[in-house]
């Protein structure tokens, strides 16, 4: 085949893989896939495919906003956080490792609801050390409260990135547990206070 021949073909190829990443990534197609792919879920779970002003940021950017957007999008969402009344940011550690370790709610087979929805904090960190299981996608806590002198300040920090940690990094990987009210805020307290309590087992 001609050499030049192959240099027309070959620049028409890139152009047409070019192109057809440019209307992937603008997300042609893309929506109707994951409709589809709801098909047989409960029609109010639909909503979960519309993304909100954060989302709709992250995926612009792929995740690495420029900084005047990011600090939009800890702006808006810190302003989403709701405290407990009373101030009180610290609840039980037991229930706080019960619900670390459940991955209950957001399912097909959760619904209708049977139980509490669980955090599911293992999928992403080590929190007790004596735990083999766990994910790596997030950092380690083991150890979180005894390697720290925590202030109130300090307190309010954890429960506000458990809460919405678009706060505090913008377009992280962590779930949004307290805006989207996944978890309530009394779980939350508790799981500040498995992450935190010296007598917790993350911290022994």
């Amino acid at each position: 085949m001609p050499q030049r021949l192959l240099v027309v073909i070959g620049v028409a190829l890139a152009l047409a893989l070019t192109v057809g990443l440019a209307k992937w990534s603008a997300g042609d197609g893309v929506a109707q896939a994951l409709r589809a792919s709801f098909s047989g879920a409960p029609a109010d779970w639909l909503a979960r495919l519309a993304q909100d002003e954060t989302q709709v940021a992250c995926s612009r950017y792929r995740n690495a906003p420029p900084k005047a957007v990011a600090d939009a999008i800890m702006a808006r969402e810190k302003a989403s956080i709701v405290y407990p009344a009373g101030g009180v940011l610290n609840g039980d550690w037991r229930r706080g490792e019960a619900i670390a370790k459940s991955g209950y709610g957001g399912r097909y087979t959760d619904v209708p609801a049977r139980a509490d929805n669980g955090g599911n904090c293992y999928a992403c960190h080590q929190l007790d050390p004596r735990e083999l299981s766990y994910g790596t996608l997030g950092p380690s806590l083991a150890g979180y409260g005894r390697q720290r002198v925590l202030a109130p300040a300090d307190m309010a920090a954890i429960y506000e990135r458990i809460y919405n940690p678009q706060a505090v990094i913008a377009c992280t990987n962590m779930p949004r547990f307290g805006k989207n009210g996944f978890l309530t805020m009394e779980q939350i307290r508790d799981l500040v206070a498995y992450v935190t309590a010296p007598e917790s087992p993350v911290n022994r």
